[in-house]
């Protein structure tokens, strides 16, 4: 049983005596104060192998903020690379970060030196040494064993190769069109002159099987080939042109006679429209030369990276927060040609531009993980940016007839459950991003939280969504047979309730500010729905059958209905009426003590680094088996910033701080899947101190930052201030408990701050000190619910 000797006592005085035991909490303050320098480039703070080992599913391959390609080199791991191993079957050109299924992985692309015999990748594979590779964001190189080295860089839309090889007549370049990540369904290769090499491969699968998509693309030499041939299956052919196959393996093979000459560069554009989008892509971007595309790209992200200037904290603390805000920056991914054509869902080709102009279309989206931290900082540092992605998930909704969940490139996949994809759109809205769209975003959210999609359709959207409005909660099937590929809410009813209960209390305030008076009413109601799987005998939520009776296990850590977690980790995850939720458990002082218990608090406070590795965390995907907090998945992202809404912040700071001690700048340092920049956003925004606690709203809670400044520059079209400063002189191990705030100078006892504050001040400051104070411990402190 965990002692937890706080909530036995009175205000925050009464931590003194536990304070002491903070001296060990491996902070990420200013133990080591860091002011950048004029000449330093913040891309040599970010290390792209961070979340490579240990399942976080990175990669450390070259790519430009939100680009289309992603040039990695693929190990043999179902995601792409694994720091452990050491063999490179090719350097492919489509990526995802952290995800947690094979996807991907399209084109792999490999120098060998003498005869081509062999045609599988996992067989040609080049072995390589880490002594012998370096990444920094928009390059890529390793030497591999067989004495060739590979450099990578990209822009936009293409992908940008340099080998340089030993002195031979026989140095080939392999391009596989038949294998990747994923499965293959059919590919095309077609040499189209001594240069130039042209592909079309399509695929399926994302964790399960999908609709089809296809990806075209051309790659440019820069000087002929001496020779070249194809291969099809385990039969190679010199002087072959052409070759197709249907799941098998595919690819051409050049050679070059580099006795002389001992590199070869080569530029691969990509289209998911068609050939010709391939070809134009590949004359806007391409003919550039490897080290102007490499510059190019670096500028890119020192752009980006500049956008934030952190001041104070440890070396270390600044390399893992850069190259977590890095990945923040890798996706969603431009899905629109330089001619601003795309693929839409429904598989016709479009043009991106509507009454308001031209725009470019993003994809790839993981919306149940992105909702909840990385949309929200998206709206932050990239606002243009986040305008266009948001119009292009209207895009789908308007030529597929449903938005999206879980999306790749050109499909969806319905991977996840819920409801993502409304808090998602309304903070676009809440962030000022929808201007002029406002209502036809409101008529797709309205038409997706009140509707099912039909059968024929690819979409699931709120599958269970008949039940819900009719009896307030989504039904639990234990082992019922899917209808459609990817994940269905009927397998976690009990998760799924809490999810279309968030997304409904978010489109209440939507509909409440655009003068739907009644549908704001009625989704406000809706949003109380979590109180509908309550179970009062157990005091958590439980998953509820077709009939209504409480279904599973009533131990609330062996609970059955929940995506990718128990009751536990769910318990939190009402956002939009924690005071509803702590009056069911009995008010904050029962309240806290779940919440005690949840952190093992009392283990934290004396070794928070080793509660974080060794309590908390369990394994990259141990979601199922735990009573504690789980802080490398979705469902627990809030759930520190609880506390604000229990009248103990400092106990926020705490338990931010221990999880960020999880984040390091080394290989293992991610925790859990990146979800194409989820658990990256996470680090960004806890480091700064301003969080999302309510996702889909304005909100932001507060909690100590992890550095003594962080200066934000903000667009004037969506920030007329043009930055945001967040400071706190003198934050350390010792000194970490908010002892008042001043936002422009003036104080402040809100543990919240809205994006109108943001965009009205300049500076929110923090005065730090040794002891909890009585800063935001009252009730009109805490975020307000909604409804």
């Amino acid at each position: 049983m965990h002692r937890t000797p706080w909530p036995r006592l009175r205000g925050p005085a009464a931590a003194l005596a536990a304070v002491a035991l903070l001296g060990g909490l491996l902070t990420t303050g200013a133990t080591a104060q860091a002011a950048p320098r004029a000449e330093e480039q913040l891309t040599d703070l970010v290390n792209p192998f961070i979340g490579t080992r240990n399942e976080g599913n990175t990669y450390p391959g070259a790519s430009v903020p939100f680009g289309m390609v992603q040039f990695s080199p693929d190990t043999g791991h179902n995601t792409g690379y694994d720091y452990g191993e050491n063999h490179i079957r090719g350097f492919s050109t489509v990526h995802l970060s952290g995800v947690g299924c094979g996807l991907g992985g399209d084109l792999p692309v490999l120098p060998t030196t003498g005869d081509v015999t062999e045609t599988d990748y996992a067989r040609y594979a080049a072995e390589f040494g880490h002594d012998d590779e370096r990444a920094t964001p928009g390059y890529y190189r390793v030497g591999l064993k067989t004495g060739i080295g590979a450099e990578l860089t990209a822009s936009s839309r293409t992908g940008v190769q340099r080998y340089t090889f030993p002195a031979t007549d026989k140095a080939n370049v392999l391009l596989n069109a038949g294998q990747s990540l994923h499965r293959t369904l059919s590919s095309e290769v077609e040499i189209l002159d001594h240069r130039t090499v042209r592909t079309a491969i399509t695929g399926s699968g994302f964790c399960q099987d999908t609709k089809p998509y296809t990806l075209y693309t051309v790659t440019r030499f820069d000087r002929p080939f001496t020779t070249s041939g194809t291969w099809n299956g385990g039969t190679v052919t010199e002087g072959s042109t052409k070759s197709s196959a249907a799941g098998d393996r595919n690819g051409a093979w050049l050679r070059f006679d580099t006795t002389k000459d001992r590199t070869v560069e080569a530029t691969t554009a990509l289209s998911y429209v068609d050939a010709e989008g391939a070809a134009r892509n590949l004359r806007a971007e391409g003919g550039r030369g490897f080290d102007r595309v490499r510059h190019a790209a670096r500028q890119a992200w020192e752009q980006r990276l500049e956008g934030v200037r952190a001041r104070g904290g440890s070396d270390q603390l600044r390399r893992t927060f850069y190259s977590s805000l890095y990945r923040s920056f890798l996706a969603p991914n431009i899905g629109s040609d330089v001619d601003g054509r795309y693929t839409g869902w429904d598989q016709r080709i479009h043009r991106a531009a509507g009454t308001d102009g031209a725009f470019t279309y993003y994809q790839n989206w993981s919306l149940w993980d992105t909702y909840r931290t990385q949309a929200q900082l998206l709206s932050l540092l990239a606002p243009r940016e986040s305008r266009d992605m948001a119009l292009s998930v209207l895009r789908i909704d308007a030529e597929s007839g449903w938005l999206p969940k879980w999306g790749y490139g050109t499909v969806e996949t319905n991977i996840m459950t819920g409801d993502p994809v409304t808090p998602f759109l309304t903070n676009a809205y809440q962030q000022g991003l929808l201007n002029g769209h406002e209502e036809e975003a409101y008529r797709a959210l309205r038409k997706n939280a009140d509707g099912v999609p039909p059968a024929d359709s690819a979409p699931v959207g709120r599958e269970a969504n008949v039940q819900y409005l009719k009896d307030g909660f989504a039904p639990y099937i234990k082992d019922r047979q899917h209808t459609k590929p990817g994940d269905s809410d009927y397998d976690h009813g009990a998760s799924a309730t809490l999810e279309y209960a968030l997304s409904d209390a978010m489109l209440g305030e939507m509909a409440r500010d655009l003068g739907h008076a009644a549908d704001a009413e009625r989704y406000a109601e809706r949003s109380r729905n979590y109180r509908k799987i309550f179970d009062p005998s157990t005091g958590f939520f439980r998953a509820r059958d077709t009939a209504g009776a409480f279904t599973g296990p009533a131990d609330p850590a062996e609970s059955e209905g929940f995506h990718e977690g128990k009751s536990w980790q769910y318990q939190w995850l009402v956002p939009q009426d924690l005071p509803g939720m702590v009056a069911l458990i009995g008010g904050k002082a029962a309240a806290n003590q779940r919440l005690d218990s949840f952190f093992a608090y009392d283990e934290l406070l004396a070794d928070p680094a080793k509660t974080a590795r060794e309590v908390w965390v369990n394994g990259p995907y141990a979601y199922y088996n735990a009573d504690k907090y789980n802080p490398q998945n979705e469902p627990d992202l809030i759930a520190p910033y609880t506390y604000l809404s229990t009248g103990r912040p400092w106990q926020t700071t705490d338990v931010v701080h221990a999880a960020l001690t999880l984040f390091t700048d080394t290989p293992t340092g991610m925790t859990g899947n990146d979800d194409l920049g989820t658990m990256s956003a996470w680090m960004v925004l806890s480091a700064i101190g301003v969080f999302p606690v309510q996702p889909g709203t304005d909100t932001w809670g507060l909690s100590t930052p992890a550095f003594e400044r962080v200066d934000i520059r903000l667009d004037r079209r969506y920030y007329p201030r043009g930055s945001f400063t967040v400071s706190a002189p003198g934050t350390s191990a010792t000194d970490r408990y908010i002892q008042s705030a001043r936002l422009d100078g003036t104080a402040r006892s809100r543990t919240y701050l809205t994006t109108d504050d943001i965009r009205s001040a300049r500076s929110l400051s923090f005065t730090v000190g040794s002891r909890p104070s009585d800063w935001g411990t009252s009730a009109a402190d805490a975020p307000p619910a909604l409804g």
